[in-house]
């Protein structure tokens, strides 16, 4: 028997050899990744056998002839192989179009976006990676249709106002609800105090970096779940998820500088001092005798622009890990950023982390949980209008004066050197003021789902979001507030105050989909929500402090004011929806929200707001699919929808009749504040979509077009009450607007060889106007001007954003005088003949980013515009005053001016105290549009091997540019800015406010092994 135990085991091993079967080498790339894609998973058909590529996508596997080796990758198309005995394999996978298999998240649901009814917009994170941005909502400029992003200054972590589909209220907010991660967060200002319009932006405290998507619902369809709060659009934002894979460890850093875009022409000491003796001489007075003398006067010639704005740093970091296994996923990350704004003494740091789990405790039990906390540190300084600010103050101040005096020392209100109102030294009004902001914010949420089957899911979640402000400021003896304004005593002056927001939020659903003889396809949701939010303010003020050493309120002389005030409202809701589509070819969603606000009285408290939306999907129809034209198109849908959305984010307490507190003759009482309005009600939008979703080439080339028809009824406005009652106005659902436009999005992949070339374009027009008020009699907004009640109108047949003023007509070459265009023909310039003179409102906006990838080197070019809007340069009545006060420094158009008869000009002659000549006018009414390089990146991914002596697993390293470069007619700092931050009524409002900000920076981004 022994004899034979040789062979027998020689037998047994040639038997398992030959199951082993041939070891296979091989390597895999693409067309990004030539020298080779690690990661990728390579299987044995039918078997758990298999390998993964390494850093330089190599592998090596065991295979039995006639196998067949299946290889994967996210991203890309899988691919089969049947082994027919090769020792080593070269396989090249292709990159998969997923444009339309990619899930969507709408409402409390999702969808491949292929099964979409409605108007659905996606931004990735890819999209906007090198991009130096604060917050989450500037991402979104210039990136999808119908969507207006204005950053209103170039003040780091300042407000943004974004609109989708234009304005849909007057009174009540135009910015879209933000969901992220299912909680709705707070948008808009955070402080107590606005800068001269400029406010902070709660929306800088999310790390973009954090973000995975972003997901805009514009028609009333993909908004119904949100009913009474997304009349004005639905921002769905997902941060980053872990998934089931090996743990990756990333990190991202960039580094760069920020300067401001421009600079805006001036005169120098010499130039103004010749324009203000001959303003003075005009008016029949000598110059001299008011110290306007030459080699004097002009003796010293300081840039106040320079001496207040600087180059500032930009610096981002980030670390995060990521991975999973079957039963656990997870996310976390951590960042700062820290920017130092062009103005001194200005600066925005961030501090935030990120953490994200999914725990499956059974196979139908699932826990989650979304936690983002931030903290950020704003040192902030006034800006555009403001007397005393420090852009405007340097814009306006006279050169004559200097910053130092002879020992270095900043000059103040003590020095002989200086200036006094309204030139306010704006280096010492940079430099010595605090103002800074603390903010803390805690966003997060729990959820809980289960599965009862594969058709039936219940979920559950509670979340929060809360922010938590203090506002530290002083104003020094050597200031204009704390050393020369009268009613605080020359001694200092200090505020501390305190915010707090928060939203508590809590919701179920219960969802259904069944698939019934392989063409019926049913799913359902139903779900509840109950949305409460809380406010505290809180501030005491100090003056008279023993010096400027002792800056905080507890040493102040005075404390004589302080405030303390608590809000609080609440949501409830009831809502859900059904979606069915047959064979993939028709599609109908149906839904209902009902919502109950505490904002409005018993008898209007519960709105109920309904939508529709249906689907064809015209390339699924026989007659398509037998025709050639189905080679070429590939998927052809068309879409329509309806609904009713609404708007209830208003003052708490509108329909209610308020008491406040009042002081009579040293005794405390309380006297009537406002009258109530118990039939108040939802501001209500009903909306018509129509869209067209097209696919050609295999994806190739993606085509998005909507149209669109909304119309908003029972706006809140003032309506005029009679004075005799101690009140002049009370709130009431009196007006209404409309939005009509169209929009359009195109993908193309134009090369996807070595050289890929991708473009995305998307353009959009909405046409917004007043359809009805209360009062026939125009209201005029924005500010009081020379000569005219406002400088914006509401007027019936008008859209939001409209200028008014005199008509300009030149300048008489035999007077200098302006000529004004006398409407009612009575002889005299009167605010009567004030009209209509523009429309801040853009007619045309869009972007086009251009990607291209070749080996291992990326660019990407993305230009952003705005075609049609009028900017109205409010700086110029201060800075081509036409003589009016000598006060102020004048742009250098002013050398332009009339001086002697035959002059053809369009600047009138100067003349001291001639407010005739700078009426508000059409003079100071610009185009606004431009053309922008808004971002280009280029970047280089090092290769495996060398990756691999690093002990990477990837390194790329870039360097980006923002606001590169603008083509623009506007003669002002920036077109895009507004002074005004968010407002509706007053929009496009340029008056001392600080441009766009230059980004250029370097960085890397790389992952650990």
């Amino acid at each position: 028997m022994r004899r034979f135990l040789p062979g027998i085991f020689f037998i047994l091993l040639s038997s398992l050899t030959l199951a082993q079967g041939q070891l296979v080498t091989g390597l895999v790339t693409s067309s990004t990744e030539t020298d080779g894609l690690p990661g990728v998973s390579v299987v044995i058909k039918g078997t758990s056998d298999g390998a993964i590529t390494d850093i330089e996508g190599k592998f090596s596997l065991q295979v039995p002839p006639g196998a067949t080796l299946v290889f994967s990758f996210v991203g890309y198309q899988t691919q089969e192989i049947v082994y027919a005995g090769q020792t080593r394999l070269n396989i090249l996978l292709l990159e998969e179009s997923t444009e339309l298999t990619e899930v969507v998240v709408i409402g409390y649901s999702s969808v491949q976006k292929r099964d979409i009814t409605g108007s659905v917009a996606t931004l990735k994170a890819d999209n906007i990676k090198d991009i130096s941005i604060t917050g989450v909502d500037q991402a979104l400029q210039g990136q999808v249709a119908g969507v207006q992003v204005v950053q209103s200054s170039g003040t780091p972590g300042g407000g943004i106002a974004v609109r989708i589909r234009g304005s849909t209220s007057i009174n009540a907010s135009n910015r879209p609800l933000y969901i992220i991660d299912g909680v709705p967060v707070q948008v808009g200002a955070l402080s107590q105090r606005d800068f001269g319009g400029q406010d902070d932006n709660a929306l800088a405290l999310i790390p973009p970096g954090d973000i995975e998507s972003w997901q805009l619902l514009k028609d009333a369809s993909a908004k119904a779940m949100y009913g009474s709060r997304a009349a004005n659009g639905v921002v769905l934002i997902t941060t980053k998820r872990g998934r089931k894979a090996k743990s990756s460890i990333t990190f991202d850093i960039q580094r760069g500088i920020v300067d401001i875009t421009k600079k805006i022409d001036l005169l120098n000491s010499t130039q103004l001092l010749e324009l203000q003796r001959e303003a003075v001489r005009n008016a029949g007075k000598n110059p001299d005798g008011l110290g306007l003398i030459p080699g004097v006067t002009d003796a010293v010639n300081t840039n106040w622009q320079d001496a207040v704005l600087r180059t500032g740093i930009m610096q981002q970091y980030q670390m995060s890990a990521s991975g999973g296994s079957d039963n656990t996923t997870y996310y976390l990350s951590g960042s700062y950023r820290d920017e130092q704004g062009v103005q001194l003494n200005n600066r925005f740091r961030r501090l935030s982390g990120v953490m994200n789990i999914e725990q499956k405790l059974n196979p139908k039990l699932t826990l989650g949980t979304n936690l983002t906390l931030a903290r950020s540190i704003n040192n902030r300084v006034k800006g555009d209008n403001f007397l005393d600010g420090v852009y405007s103050g340097a814009v306006k101040s006279l050169p004559y004066y200097t910053p130092y005096d002879e020992n270095g020392r900043i000059v103040g209100p003590g020095s002989a050197l200086y200036g006094g109102f309204p030139n306010f030294n704006p280096v010492g009004q940079a430099l010595l003021p605090r103002f800074d902001a603390f903010t803390t914010k805690i966003l997060g949420n729990v959820n809980l789902r289960y599965e009862f089957s594969k058709e039936l899911l219940f979920r559950v979640q509670a979340g929060i979001d809360y922010n938590g402000v203090e506002e530290d400021q002083y104003e020094s003896t050597q200031t204009a507030i704390g050393g020369v304004l009268e009613s605080v005593g020359g001694k200092g002056y200090g505020v501390y105050s305190t915010t707090t927001n928060s939203s508590f939020i809590s919701n179920a659903t219960l969802s259904y989909n069944k698939t019934l003889n392989e063409k019926h396809h049913l799913s359902a949701l139903l779900g509840t929500e109950i949305i409460r939010t809380n406010s505290r303010n809180s501030s005491v003020q100090g003056r008279i402090f023993p010096s400027d050493d002792f800056t905080y309120i507890t040493s102040a002389g005075i404390v004589d004011q302080g405030t303390s005030f608590k809000a609080q409202s609440g949501l409830f809701s009831l809502f859900g929806e059904v979606k069915y589509d047959y064979a993939d070819k028709y599609l109908l969603t149906l839904g209902m929200r009902r919502d109950g606000s505490s904002h409005f009285g018993p008898g209007n408290r519960f709105g109920y707001f309904p939508s529709v939306s249906a689907a064809w999907r015209i390339s699924e129809e026989s007659f398509f699919t037998a025709s050639p034209i189905h080679e070429v198109v590939n998927d052809l849908k068309l879409r329509i929808s309806a609904g009713l959305t609404g708007n209830e984010r208003i003052t708490n307490y509108q329909f209610l009749g308020t008491w406040s507190a009042a002081t009579y003759n040293g005794n405390s009482g309380v006297s009537p504040e406002k009258i109530g309005n118990p039939y108040l009600k939802w501001e209500s939008t009903r909306e018509l979509n129509v869209g067209l979703d097209v696919s050609l080439l295999e994806g190739r080339i993606q085509l998005t077009a909507d149209g669109y028809y909304n119309k908003t009824s029972d706006l809140l406005f003032a309506r005029p009450y009679p004075s005799t009652t101690g009140f002049t106005s009370v709130f009431d659902n009196i007006a209404e607007l409309e939005n009509k436009g169209v929009e359009l999005g195109l993908t193309t992949v134009n090369i996807d060889k070595q050289l890929k070339w991708t473009t995305i374009i998307n353009l959009s027009r909405n046409l917004n106007k007043i359809l009805f008020l209360a009062d026939s009699i125009p209201v005029y907004t924005g500010y009081q001007a020379n000569g005219v009640d406002g400088t914006n109108v509401l007027q019936v047949g008008q859209p939001l954003g409209t200028f008014t003023g005199l008509r300009f007509l030149g300048v008489d070459p035999g007077t200098g005088n302006a000529i004004y265009d006398d409407v009612n023909h009575d002889g005299k310039i009167t605010n009567s003949d004030a009209v209509v003179i523009g429309n801040a409102q853009p007619k045309l906006i869009g972007g086009i980013t251009n990607k291209f990838n070749y080996g291992r080197f990326d660019l990407s070019v993305f230009f952003q515009w705005s075609l049609g809007n009028k900017v109205l340069n409010f700086s110029k009545e201060t800075l081509v005053n036409s003589g009016q006060d000598i006060q102020n420094n004048q742009l250098v158009e002013a050398l332009r001016r009339w001086q002697k008869p035959g002059d053809i000009t369009d600047v009138p002659r100067y003349e001291l105290s001639n407010t005739y000549n700078n009426l508000h006018s059409s003079r100071f009414l610009e185009d606004g549009s431009y053309l922008r390089l808004k971002s280009l990146s280029f970047g280089y991914t090092l290769p495996p091997n060398l990756t691999a002596r690093l002990h990477m697993e990837r390194v790329r390293v870039f360097a980006s540019a923002t606001n590169l470069w603008t083509y623009t007619k506007y003669s002002g700092g920036d077109p895009e800015v507004s002074t005004l931050d968010g407002s509706t009524a007053s929009q496009g409002i340029d008056f001392f406010t600080l441009p766009q900000v230059r980004t250029l920076s370097v960085g890397i981004n790389a992952a650990l092994r």
